[in-house]
Formats: C-alpha cells, structure tokens, sequence
C-alpha cells in the first residue's frame, strides 16, 4: 500500500477514536436497588439529599425497569446522575420519564456538557409548573436562558424529552415536538450527559439516549 493511502487509514482511524461513542440505557441489566454501571450520583447544592437506584416498573417503555430519584432532597438540592465516561460537546440526548411525586418539585430533565455538579447545562420539564425550562448552571448558579409555560403533563404518565446543542445553539422537544430554542456560549466545553431532578421530585427515567452530532 502506498504511503499517502496508510495515512489515511492512520488518520480516520485516529479521527474515529476520538469521537464520543454513543450512549443507549434502558437499565435492563441493573440490578433493582443498584445505581447503574458507569454512572455517577452528584448533587449541586448543600444538604441531604440525591438518592438513584433502579426499579421495577411494568408500564416503562422496554416493560420492567427504570432508573429512579428516589431521595426527599432539600429545596435547594439538585439530584444528579451522570455517565461516566461520555464527552459530547455538539450533542442530541433523549430520555422518557415519568413524574411519580413530588410536593415543592416534580418531573426532571437532561443534563449535557457536565464540567462538575456546578457546571452545566439542564433543560427540565416540571408538571406541577405545567412549564419546561432551560438554563445554565455555572459556578453553582441556575440562570434560565429559556421556557415555555402552560404545557400539560399528567402525573404518572410516560413522556419523553429531548435535546439538540450544535455550538451555541439549543432546541428542547416534548413528545418530539420542539418547544425550547435558545442561544448561549456559557459552556463551550465537552462535557458528561445524566439526569437531573430538584428536591423531592421522585421521577423515574428510562431509554436514555445520547449521540454526537456532525
């Protein structure tokens, strides 16, 4: 073989070892009670609180489990559970969920270029707000950057969300429908994709998606 046609194949071969491989979790093969391989629970905010594990759950969209916020977290904790070994900068991630309760919180949402628990982003739909919302959390601090007001979402019942960041720009879809369209550059960075719920938001979370976007 000639040695311009061996350094192409070094060079795609290089180029494919550096992009993020995709994520796919339906928690199927996790122990109910265990938090799943590769993932890690975190928190923004100080006190007790963030608390995941799997269920059992018939009515989950792959029939049998999900992975679950199951702690009563104070008002100012964020609950987090992220996948490790993931670095997505222009990313679309996915995840059905399914608000269990919640007095002060329901619902929850997606988490995408995570520096650190006080640094990324989160877009979160929370049903007793009948509202969905996108921020940025840098340096511990929530700042909103979009939302759209009065969607309905009954308690208890499956839906899913998704996310879509190229650059700067973000659109955030309920049930396939977008909703969110934003612009912001506080995180530039790669960073880990997971799930997020506020204070006593028991929510369960399942078929969670994660894929670069070129």
């Amino acid at each position: 073989m000639r040695l311009a046609g061996v350094l192409t194949l070094f060079f795609s071969a290089v180029a494919l070892a550096g992009e993020p491989k995709p994520v796919l979790h339906d928690f199927e093969g996790t122990k109910v009670g265990d938090v799943p391989k590769g993932w890690s629970v975190a928190k923004t905010g100080t006190g007790d609180g963030s608390a995941w594990e799997v269920v059992q759950d018939k009515t989950a969209p792959k029939g049998g489990k999900a992975l679950a916020q199951i702690a009563k977290s104070e008002n100012s904790v964020f609950n987090l559970c992220v996948v490790d070994d993931t670095a997505f900068r222009d990313v679309e991630a996915s995840v059905a969920f399914k608000a269990i309760r919640g007095e002060s919180d329901q619902g929850g949402g997606i988490v995408w270029r995570y520096a650190d628990a006080n640094n990324y982003y989160v877009a979160r739909f929370n049903p007793l707000e009948d509202n969905y919302r996108l921020y940025h959390v840098a340096s511990g601090k929530r700042t909103q950057i979009g939302g759209k007001e009065g969607l309905k979402v009954k308690t208890g019942d499956w839906h899913t969300l998704t996310v879509r960041m190229v650059g700067e720009s973000i659109t955030c879809s309920l049930d396939s429908k977008a909703q969110i369209q934003a612009k912001d550059k506080t995180h530039a960075k790669a960073g880990k994709v997971g799930l997020w719920t506020k204070a006593d938001a028991r929510t369960y979370f399942d078929e969670f998606t994660a894929t670069e976007v070129k």
